[in-house]
C-alpha cells in the first residue's frame, strides 16, 4: 500500500486538535495506555523504547500502526489516535540527501574474493584467513577510522556488511540496499527493497554471464540483484505470515539460496493482546533455485498450529508456534546437509523441534534428526504483562538457539558443531551421530537477553564467545547497567577453559540502553577475535592469552561521506567483517534496550 502522506496527517491532526476527543486524551496519554507495556527501555518484549521510536519518522511509525507489522497490535485503535501517537514519538520527515555518489561507474564485477554472507565459509566459523584478511595481529592496533556512512532516519545499523571486488554491499533498517566503493564509501547505486534487510549479502555468478546480489527483508522476500548496476533480477515471497521475517542470512551454495525464516518479535509482542489468537507463525527454511528464485522445497521447523484452548479473554488460542530460525544455516558440505539452531515456542503444545538444532537434506527438505537442547521452552510477551492471559501455562525462559551452527573438524577426522545458545551454555555436538553432546560449558545465567546471542566464531583450536548475560530486574525496570558481558575462549575437542576475559566497566553508563552486554557476533582473523558490545565498544582480543590489543569507541557523531547526520550505538546482530586490509562494521541498535544509531565504519591502516 502506498504511504500515507504526511501532509495529510498533520492537516488531520490539525482538525482533530479542536475536537473535545483531542483536549481528552493527548498523543503521551494514548501511547502510555496501548503502547508503554512493551516500548520501555530494557522490556524483554524486544520492542524498541521511546528514545529510539523518536528518531523515526512520523510516517515511519504511523504506517508501522495501519499497514505494517504492528497492524494487528494496533488494530482497536482508532486511525485518528495512531496519528496522535505518531506525531507524539517520530521526528519529522528526513531530508533526502544527494552527497557521496561515486564519479563514476565501477569496471565490472570479476572478483568476488573478499567476505559476504554471514561467513566466509559453509562452515560459519567466521574465520578469515591471513591472505584475504590482509591484516595480521601488529597492524590491528594502528587501525584508524577511514570513512563513515550514514543511514537516514534508521534507530539501527544490523545489515552485515558483505565486501566483494572493492565494493561494499549492505542493507539498512529503512530497506535501502547500497552499493559503495569499499575504499572510499561513494555510492555506485541504491536498490529499495519492501522492508527492512538486516540480512548480510552473497554475492555469485548469476548464471546468464552477470553477477548478482542475494539478500532478504523483513517481509520475508528474498531478492537477487545485478551486482553492477543494482537492477532487480529476481525476487520471491518464500512466506506469506505478515508477522514472518527473513532475520538471518540466506546461504548461497552451489546455485541455490537456502533462506531461513523467523516468525519475528511482532507475534510474540501482540501476544500480549488477551484478544490476539496466538500464535500462528512459525519458523522454516526454504530452498530457492538462485537462477530464477523458483522455489525447490519449504521445510517447516513444526506442524501447522490448530486450535487448542479458549483463554480467560475468551479467544481461541492456537499452537504450536515459533520455534524461528533466527541465523544463517551451516553447510554440512560433505554430507550435504544443512545445519539449523531453532528458537522457543510462542504457545503449545510441546515440540521436539525448539531450542534444538536440525540437520535438513539439502537436496530434498527431509529433515534427518533434531537434537532438543531445552525442552517446553514455551515463552511470549504476554508472559510478562499483567494477567498473563495469553502466556502458556508453564512458561520456559526463551532461550533460543540465535546463533549459526560452527562446524569443525578436529585431528583424526572427528567433527563438532559447536552451538552458543541464549541459556548461557555453550554445546558441542556429534554432527555424525545425530546430534549426541559431545561436551556442554555453561558460561553465563541466561535468559531472555542473556546468554550467547549472535554467535561465537572459531579457528583451527579454541571457540571464541561473546556473553551477554544482561539481567532484567523486571519487565518494565531494565536491567543493570554494570552487569553482563565479557569474552571467553574454549578449546574444542574438550570445551576447557582457555582464557576469560571480564568487561570493562562501561564509560557511557546513565545513558539509557549502556550495558556492558556483548550480543554481537565475534569476528577472527589469525591471532585476534574482533567483538563489539552493547555500550557502542568494539575491541580487538590477542587470542591466545584474551588481552585486549584495540579498542574503538563508536559511541559519538560522525561526519558521513554522504552527507547523513550520523551517530554510533550499541552493537549486536552483525560482527565486523575483515578483507583487503579494511576493517567494516555497523553500529547502533535501537532495539532489545540498546542505544540506537545509523552508522557504517571503515577502518584501515596508513
Amino acid at each position: 500500500m502506498p504511504k500515507y502522506p504526511w501532509m495529510l496527517l498533520a492537516a488531520s491532526l490539525a482538525w482533530l486538535q479542536t475536537t473535545p476527543q483531542a483536549k481528552a486524551q493527548s498523543g503521551a496519554e494514548l501511547f502510555e495506555k496501548n503502547c508503554a507495556g512493551c516500548h520501555q527501555t530494557g522490556s524483554p518484549t524486544h520492542a524498541p523504547a521511546p528514545e529510539a521510536l523518536r528518531q523515526l519518522s512520523r510516517t515511519k511509525i504511523f504506517d508501522a500502526l495501519t499497514t505494517g507489522k504492528m497492524i494487528m497490535v494496533a488494530a482497536a485503535i482508532p486511525v485518528m489516535q495512531r496519528m496522535m501517537i505518531a506525531a507524539y514519538l517520530g521526528s519529522k520527515e528526513p531530508e533526502e540527501v544527494s552527497g557521496g555518489p561515486c564519479q563514476s561507474a565501477p569496471a565490472p564485477l570479476k572478483d568476488l574474493r573478499g567476505w559476504h554472507g554471514w561467513s566466509v565459509d559453509p562452515e560459519n566459523t567466521r574465520m578469515q584467513g591471513a591472505a584475504a584478511a590482509g591484516l595480521d595481529r601488529s597492524q590491528v592496533s594502528k587501525l584508524k577510522l577511514k570513512w563513515a556512512f550514514g543511514f537516514p532516519g534508521a534507530t539501527s545499523a544490523f545489515g552485515q556488511p558483505s565486501a566483494a571486488g572493492g565494493r561494499l554491499f549492505v542493507g539498512s533498517a529503512g530497506g535501502a540496499v547500497y552499493a559503495l566503493d569499499a575504499h572510499t564509501g561513494c555510492t555506485y547505486w541504491t536498490f529499495k527493497a519492501a522492508q527492512t534487510v538486516r540480512t548480510a549479502i552473497s554475492v555469485a555468478a548469476s548464471g546468464d554471464g552477470r553477477h548478482a546480489v542475494y539478500f532478504g527483508d523483513a517481509q520475508s522476500t528474498a531478492y537477487a540483484v545485478d551486482a553492477d548496476t543494482g537492477a532487480l533480477l529476481w525476487k520471491t515471497r518464500v512466506d506469506e505470515h505478515m508477522f514472518s521475517h527473513i532475520t538471518g542470512t540466506p546461504t548461497l551454495y552451489e546455485g541455490r539460496l537456502y533462506v531461513p525464516i523467523s516468525t519475528g518479535a511482532e507475534e510474540f509482542v501482540a501476544a500480549g493482546d488477551p484478544k490476539y489468537k496466538c500464535c500462528t507463525a512459525r519458523g522454516s527454511v526454504v530452498a530457492l533455485d538462485a537462477r530464477n528464485g523458483e522455489r525447490l522445497w519449504k521445510t517447516y521447523t513444526i506442524p501447522e498450529p490448530k486450535p487448542t484452548r479458549v483463554n480467560s479473554a475468551g479467544t481461541q488460542m492456537m499452537g504450536p508456534s515459533g520455534v524461528s530460525i533466527w541465523s544463517a544455516p551451516t553447510v554440512d558440505v560433505k554430507r550435504k546437509v544443512l545445519y539449523v539452531g531453532t528458537g522457543n515456542e510462542h504457545s503449545g503444545p510441546e515440540t521436539t523441534a525448539s531450542d534444538a538444532v536440525l540437520a535438513i537434506e539439502m537436496e530434498t527438505g527431509k529433515v534427518l534428526w533434531s537434537k532438543q537442547l531445552t525442552p517446553a521452552d514455551h515463552w511470549n510477551v504476554a508472559c510478562v504483562l499483567p494477567g498473563q492471559v495469553n502466556c502458556p501455562e508453564k512458561p520456559g525462559e526463551d532461550t533460543d538457539i540465535g546463533s549459526s551452527p560452527i562446524l569443525v573438524s578436529l585431528a583424526g577426522g572427528k567433527r563438532l558443531l559447536l552451538v552458543g545458545q541464549k541459556s548461557g551454555v555453550m554445546w558441542a555436538l556429534d554432527p555424525d551421530a545425530n546430534g549426541n553432546v559431545v561436551w556442554q560449558k555453561r558460561l553465563g545465567k541466561g535468559g531472555v537477553l542473556g546468554g550467547i546471542m549472535w554467535g561465537p566464531a572459531a579457528d583451527a583450536e579454541k571457540v571464541y564467545v561473546p556473553l551477554s548475560d544482561f539481567t532484567l530486574r523486571g519487565p518494565t525496570e531494565g536491567g543493570d547497567p554494570k552487569v553482563g558481558g565479557g569474552l571467553f575462549a574454549l578449546r574444542i575437542p574438550t570445551g576447557e577453559k582457555a582464557w576469560y576475559t571480564a568487561p570493562e566497566e562501561p564509560k557511557c553508563l546513565g545513558t539509557l540502553g549502556c550495558t556492558p552486554a556483548q550480543m554481537a557476533p565475534a569476528t577472527l582473523i589469525p591471532g585476534v577475535v574482533f567483538s563489539g558490545s552493547m555500550d557502542g565498544h568494539l575491541r580487538a582480543y590477542n587470542t591466545s592469552d584474551g588481552a585486549v590489543i584495540w579498542d574503538f569507541d563508536t559511541l559519538r557523531d560522525f561526519t558521513t561521506v554522504n552527507g547523513v547526520r550520523a551517530r554510533g550505538g550499541s552493537m549486536s546482530a552483525s560482527g565486523p567483517v575483515v578483507t583487503g586490509g579494511m576493517l567494516y562494521v555497523q553500529s547502533g541498535y535501537g532495539a532489545l534496550g540498546g542505544m540506537p544509531g545509523n552508522v557504517l565504519l571503515a577502518f584501515g591502516v596508513d
